[in-house]
């Protein structure tokens, strides 16, 4: 469909839904009234996160496509599908042990160090070479762990459970949830081997986020809410490790209760992840997340703008040290922040500030932004001002904004 993107947001939900789905089927799928649907597909006011997220899970599609960012069913590029191509195959290949294609397979510590590259490609958003890096893990490692014992057992289980995970995420940040959740089974799996609670807390925060993504907003919260409450730590005798994973978790379920408009569960969950923060004290990292201070406040900001607080996240991201983010800072991380504060800039009127940054996240990192929601969303607000500004925004970042 050459002209998807020239359709308004109402003409292509209504096109996604085709003949066979009414309106109020659509709007019983996805769990949203049925004037909500009527006002969608007639273009008449705009459509919450929350909602844009309960009608693509109702409709099969990602966000990307009701939004005109990506046509139906080519929405990633060759690179992109060749990578999610490449993981999957590990993904299936190494969990069922039809793969013996090599007699010496790198060591543990090779094996560590290369999942280790895998995530930081992923907070990269390097995707080619995250399907690289961890096919090499799973493939390898898994030909090592058949035959190992003991502590290297352990370790390796750690490491493909690790590594499993960033398949996982990258395939749910491209919208590919069945292979996320086969590639998360297998973690979970492997980290019940290695008897290790902190991973099997923070696969819990991937499966949320999963759920989050498919717009299962309950589930993505209960989920959160029962793995925090497993690994809740003594704060005045917890590890590290536990204070990242519950601050984490308590993060995923302060997003899924803000996308449902619960604004005191999510203040309560954020406050949470704010004292875990606080008794960490600095930013760390661990099996490829890193939780602190500035993730804790970061990720406020986010929460704010989904409970249509934009002065109270404005406020906290112009604290002294907000602006200025540390050099640490993932691309990946760094950038869903400023998407967060285009938002907020937009609900306050500050259109012109909230179209800076969504240049600045667009040339910051292409081939990401073509896969998030929120430049369609704040690219519609910016468009009732200056549609002659959206659509040169468009042509510097790649993405279709505007009909």
């Amino acid at each position: 469909m050459s002209n998807w993107a020239d359709l308004t947001t109402g003409k292509r939900i209504k096109a996604l839904r085709g003949s066979e789905l009414t309106q109020h089927g659509l709007a019983e799928a996805a769990g949203v009234s049925y004037a909500l649907v009527q006002k969608a597909e007639q273009d008449r006011g705009e459509l919450s996160v929350g909602s844009l997220l309960k009608l693509a899970a109702a409709l099969r599609a990602d966000v990307g496509v009701i939004l005109g960012q990506q046509a139906p069913r080519r929405g990633m590029d060759r690179s992109s599908r060749t990578a999610l191509r490449q993981l999957s195959d590990a993904v299936h290949e190494s969990a069922l042990g039809e793969w013996d294609g090599i007699g010496d397979p790198s060591t543990v510590d090779e094996l560590g160090s290369a999942r280790d590259l895998a995530w930081s490609a992923y907070w990269d958003s390097d995707t080619a070479r995250v399907a690289v890096l961890a096919s090499q893990v799973l493939m390898e490692g898994q030909v090592r762990y058949d035959s190992a014992t003991g502590e290297e057992r352990d370790r390796l289980a750690a490491i493909l459970a690790s590594t499993y995970r960033v398949a996982a995420s990258t395939a749910n940040g491209f919208g590919r949830r069945d292979l996320a959740l086969s590639a998360l089974t297998s973690a979970k799996l492997l980290a019940k081997q290695a008897g290790d609670p902190v991973m099997g807390a923070l696969l819990e925060s991937t499966l949320s986020w999963i759920y989050l993504r498919g717009a299962k907003l309950p589930r993505a919260e209960a989920v959160a809410e029962r793995a925090a409450a497993a690994i809740e730590p003594s704060f005045s005798r917890s590890t590290k490790p536990e204070l990242l994973a519950y601050g984490r978790l308590m993060i995923s379920a302060a997003v899924a209760a803000s996308r449902r408009e619960d604004e005191r569960k999510a203040d309560d969950y954020i406050s949470q992840a704010h004292a875990a923060a606080a008794r960490l004290g600095r930013d760390v990292k661990l099996f490829g997340t890193s939780f602190g201070p500035t993730a804790a406040k970061t990720e406020a900001v986010g929460i704010h703008v989904a409970l249509k607080n934009p002065g109270r996240a404005l406020k906290l991201a112009d604290q002294p040290d907000m602006r200025q983010l540390p050099s640490t800072m993932s691309k990946v991380a760094r950038n869903r922040y400023r998407l967060d504060v285009a938002l907020a800039q937009c609900s306050v009127g500050l259109h012109d500030k909230a179209g800076d940054t969504l240049v600045e996240v667009g040339l910051d990192a292409p081939e990401w932004v073509k896969h998030q929601a929120l430049p369609g969303v704040i690219g519609q607000r910016l468009a009732k001002v200056s549609t002659a500004r959206v659509r040169s925004i468009s042509e510097l970042i790649g993405v279709p904004l505007v009909a």
